[in-house]
């Protein structure tokens, strides 16, 4: 496989192999929980944000009820979560937008999401995807050291890593895509786990790589 269209087709089929169907890993109801569940999982593990998300929710599922409910108590809820204190801001200043400006629903455009506090390219690249089926390639740390692992991309960011997954895969793919490559990279190609020749997919690809591939930010 020395192209990467090659490289990508290969993947593609492996992981519709693997995983067949997908859900999102974060627990949500609707759009509103789930935004709020995406901004809490920066620097934090799906596991942790399932684990305070219903207490959280349980008292403010939506904007209204999370302004009511304040950022002192949000903070208070979330504290295990890493970065907490940033997070509870973020959630309490973007539900304050979203009944101020949106009427208390969450936007279903890039633009809409990435003006409201605490929103960046990638969660709304998630909420386009996942709650509205809007085709987006929402692209973390862990996806783009994939991307540079299999050589689909040169690796400089996550902007670029993005831009090439696109044009590799087409965009009908490319909602179920972006979960079946968090799902594959915790179980197979962890950052621990696999240095790009040690997981399914890097042997396959590349039998003969010997040297650890050394990843960009």
């Amino acid at each position: 496989m020395k192209t990467k269209k090659e490289r990508a087709d290969f993947i593609g089929q492996k992981l519709d192999a693997l995983y067949p169907s997908v859900d999102v890993p974060l627990r949500h109801k609707d759009a509103y929980t789930l935004l709020v569940a995406v901004v809490l999982s920066a620097q934090c593990t799906d596991k942790r944000v399932n684990e305070v998300t219903p207490a959280l929710f349980a008292k403010a599922d939506t904007p209204e009820k999370m302004v009511r409910l304040g950022r002192e108590k949000i903070l208070k809820l979330i504290a295990t979560c890493g970065l907490a204190n940033t997070k509870s801001k973020s959630i309490f200043e973007m539900s304050k937008r979203l009944v101020a400006e949106h009427g208390g629903k969450v936007p279903d455009s890039f633009q809409g999401l990435e003006n409201l506090p605490g929103v960046g390219h990638k969660t709304a690249s998630v909420i386009m995807a996942q709650a509205f089926g809007v085709p987006a390639f929402p692209v973390d740390t862990h996806i783009h050291r994939l991307a540079q692992r299999w050589k689909l991309t040169n690796g400089k960011n996550v902007e670029q890593t993005e831009k090439d997954l696109k044009k590799l895969f087409p965009p009908e793919r490319w909602n179920k895509l972006h979960i079946q490559l968090i799902l594959y990279g915790r179980e197979y190609c962890t950052a621990r786990g696999c240095d790009g020749t040690k997981c399914p997919i890097c042997r396959a690809l590349f039998p003969t790589r010997t040297q650890p591939v050394k990843t960009l930010k």
